[in-house]
């Protein structure tokens, strides 16, 4: 089968940085299949880039996976590849913490190497554009075949740059959460997954009181969309079984006024 790479980035599309990336890799490893999950990740958001990344590639393919949101490119943060445990993925980019939360979900890291001097990379490189120099070549050279310890100087796994994510707290028979992200849709995903909702008491199909600050706000739990009348409040498990906040047909950020990092509360009405 042809090689897997995929490409995660907060490059966007207006300029030529995705697409550079894409035709360093194909001048290494042309028979490689590149999927590209995103090059929509909020400019500089190192945490929205994780979470994303963590939520997609169970559902890719084995093979190299690179990622970068890299708001110190060409400052003292390593450049990185890391093998996983489980289906020997490789992940390439930054040392920020981008890489560890998707490293996690597949049985941890077992090898990494700096790359940042890897002898893959593309002379000259530019102090601004590693994606092109650095990540491309050695996610390249890597997927056609280049084992792993070719691509730098081995490291410590447990000196990586690790993400910490809040936590929830449960308060009496709700809980307290913390906004992750805002999708396109004003959806607001929370730090509640569906293994913290033990022991509160929300029930599906019953409506739930939503606290912002001083504001109330009436919801219902629900499975789908569908479960609430255009322009009321819902709350339900999203497809990554993350604790999620939309209005049908609009937009629960703006209905609540909240954006990443807010704190608000769930509860029985």
């Amino acid at each position: 089968m042809a090689p897997v790479i995929t490409l995660l980035t907060d490059y966007g599309l207006a300029d030529g940085f995705a697409g550079t990336c894409s035709a360093v890799i194909a001048t290494i490893c042309p028979d490689a299949r590149v999927i590209d999950i995103s090059h929509g990740v909020p400019r500089h958001d190192v945490r929205a880039g994780a979470l994303l990344l963590r939520a997609a590639l169970p559902y890719a393919p084995a093979g190299v996976h690179m990622a970068i949101v890299d708001p110190d490119v060409g400052a003292e943060r390593r450049a990185v590849a890391l093998r996983v445990a489980v289906a020997d993925r490789v992940l390439v980019g930054p040392d920020n913490g981008l890489l560890t939360l998707a490293a996690e979900t597949f049985g941890g890291i077992v090898e990494a190497v700096d790359i940042g001097r890897s002898s893959f990379r593309l002379m000259p490189v530019s102090a601004t554009f590693h994606g092109r120099d650095i990540f491309s070549p050695v996610a390249a050279h890597i997927a056609a075949g280049a084992p792993l310890g070719d691509a730098g100087e081995p490291l410590d796994p447990e000196g990586l740059v690790k993400l910490t994510l809040p936590a929830p707290m449960q308060a009496g028979s709700g809980i307290v959460a913390h906004v992750l992200t805002v999708d396109v849709y004003g959806n607001v995903a929370l730090n509640v997954g569906h293994e913290d909702l033990a022991g509160v008491g929300l029930r599906m199909g019953r409506p739930v009181l939503v606290r912002v600050g001083a504001a109330q706000h009436m919801a219902q739990y629900g499975r789908t969309f569908a479960d609430v009348k255009p322009g009321e409040l819902l709350v339900y498990e999203d497809a990554h079984r993350t604790l999620a906040l939309a209005v049908s047909r609009g937009s629960a950020a703006s209905r609540l006024g909240v954006k990443v990092d807010d704190t608000l509360s769930l509860g029985p009405a």
